[in-house]
Protein backbone atom coordinates (compact mmCIF):
# COMPACT_ATOMS: atom_id res chain seq x y z
CA UNK A 1 0.00 0.00 0.00
CA UNK A 2 2.69 2.47 1.03
CA UNK A 3 6.08 2.23 -0.60
CA UNK A 4 9.27 4.21 -0.15
CA UNK A 5 11.83 4.24 -2.92
CA UNK A 6 15.24 5.79 -2.41
CA UNK A 7 17.83 6.63 -5.00
CA UNK A 8 21.11 8.44 -5.43
CA UNK A 9 23.54 6.03 -3.85
CA UNK A 10 26.84 5.15 -5.40
CA UNK A 11 30.59 5.27 -5.12
CA UNK A 12 32.24 8.52 -4.11
CA UNK A 13 35.73 9.53 -3.06
CA UNK A 14 36.49 10.77 0.45
CA UNK A 15 35.61 14.44 0.75
CA UNK A 16 33.03 14.16 -1.96
CA UNK A 17 29.31 14.77 -1.90
CA UNK A 18 26.24 12.76 -2.67
CA UNK A 19 22.53 13.47 -2.58
CA UNK A 20 20.01 10.80 -1.70
CA UNK A 21 16.32 11.11 -2.37
CA UNK A 22 13.28 9.19 -1.24
CA UNK A 23 9.79 9.22 -2.69
CA UNK A 24 6.73 7.90 -0.91
CA UNK A 25 3.78 6.55 -2.83
CA UNK A 26 0.54 4.83 -2.02
CA UNK A 27 -2.31 5.57 0.28
CA UNK A 28 -1.42 7.67 3.26
CA UNK A 29 -2.96 10.73 4.77
CA UNK A 30 -0.12 12.80 6.13
CA UNK A 31 3.46 12.75 7.31
CA UNK A 32 4.52 12.67 10.91
CA UNK A 33 8.28 12.21 10.54
CA UNK A 34 10.74 11.50 7.75
CA UNK A 35 14.30 10.37 7.99
CA UNK A 36 17.34 8.45 6.97
CA UNK A 37 19.07 5.53 8.65
CA UNK A 38 22.11 3.54 7.67
CA UNK A 39 23.59 0.14 8.32
CA UNK A 40 27.20 -0.82 7.79
CA UNK A 41 28.30 -4.46 7.48
CA UNK A 42 28.30 -6.16 10.86
CA UNK A 43 26.73 -3.18 12.58
CA UNK A 44 23.26 -2.26 13.72
CA UNK A 45 21.10 0.16 11.84
CA UNK A 46 21.59 3.67 13.15
CA UNK A 47 19.82 6.96 12.82
CA UNK A 48 21.38 9.49 10.47
CA UNK A 49 18.83 12.29 10.38
CA UNK A 50 15.14 12.93 10.84
CA UNK A 51 12.83 15.79 10.07
CA UNK A 52 9.48 16.15 11.76
CA UNK A 53 6.31 17.55 10.27
CA UNK A 54 6.94 20.86 11.99
CA UNK A 55 10.36 21.10 10.38
CA UNK A 56 12.52 20.23 13.35
CA UNK A 57 15.58 18.21 12.40
CA UNK A 58 17.71 15.78 14.33
CA UNK A 59 21.14 14.50 13.34
CA UNK A 60 23.48 11.85 14.55
CA UNK A 61 26.53 13.45 16.13
CA UNK A 62 28.77 11.79 13.59
CA UNK A 63 27.16 13.62 10.67
CA UNK A 64 26.39 17.03 12.14
CA UNK A 65 27.78 19.79 10.00
CA UNK A 66 28.25 17.46 7.05
CA UNK A 67 24.79 16.12 6.20
CA UNK A 68 21.56 18.00 5.63
CA UNK A 69 18.08 16.55 5.56
CA UNK A 70 15.31 18.38 3.75
CA UNK A 71 11.83 17.75 2.45
CA UNK A 72 9.67 18.90 -0.41
CA UNK A 73 6.19 19.48 0.92
CA UNK A 74 4.77 19.86 -2.58
CA UNK A 75 5.86 16.31 -3.30
CA UNK A 76 6.12 13.33 -1.00
CA UNK A 77 9.86 13.46 -1.30
CA UNK A 78 12.75 14.05 1.04
CA UNK A 79 16.49 14.25 0.66
CA UNK A 80 19.79 13.70 2.36
CA UNK A 81 22.59 15.94 1.16
CA UNK A 82 25.83 14.30 2.17
CA UNK A 83 29.06 16.27 2.13
CA UNK A 84 32.63 15.82 3.32
CA UNK A 85 32.09 12.11 3.05
CA UNK A 86 34.35 9.76 4.94
CA UNK A 87 35.03 6.05 4.53
CA UNK A 88 33.14 5.55 7.79
CA UNK A 89 30.00 6.76 6.04
CA UNK A 90 30.00 3.65 3.88
CA UNK A 91 26.74 1.83 4.51
CA UNK A 92 23.39 0.92 3.10
CA UNK A 93 21.18 3.94 3.58
CA UNK A 94 17.48 3.48 4.22
CA UNK A 95 14.85 6.13 3.96
CA UNK A 96 12.23 6.11 6.64
CA UNK A 97 8.79 7.55 7.13
CA UNK A 98 6.34 7.61 9.97
CA UNK A 99 3.00 8.13 8.29
CA UNK A 100 -0.68 8.19 8.94
CA UNK A 101 -2.32 5.64 6.68
CA UNK A 102 -5.46 3.54 6.44
CA UNK A 103 -3.69 0.63 8.09
CA UNK A 104 -2.95 2.45 11.30
CA UNK A 105 -5.13 5.52 11.53
CA UNK A 106 -5.51 7.25 13.93
CA UNK A 107 -2.07 5.94 14.86
CA UNK A 108 0.99 6.53 12.73
CA UNK A 109 3.23 3.71 11.57
CA UNK A 110 6.74 3.18 10.26
CA UNK A 111 7.74 2.48 6.68
CA UNK A 112 11.13 1.74 5.19
CA UNK A 113 12.75 1.93 1.82
CA UNK A 114 14.69 -0.92 0.27
CA UNK A 115 18.08 0.65 0.88
CA UNK A 116 20.69 2.18 -1.36
CA UNK A 117 24.41 1.52 -1.13
CA UNK A 118 26.77 4.40 -0.42
CA UNK A 119 30.44 3.57 -0.68
CA UNK A 120 33.11 6.12 0.20
CA UNK A 121 36.48 4.96 -1.00
CA UNK A 122 39.52 6.21 -2.83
Amino acid sequence: QVQLVESGGGLVQPGGSLRLSCAASGSFFSINKLGWYRQAPGRQRELVATIARGGRVNYAESVKGRFTISRDNSENTWYLQMGSLKPGDTAVYFCYANLYSTNSYPRSSDYWGQGTQVTVSS
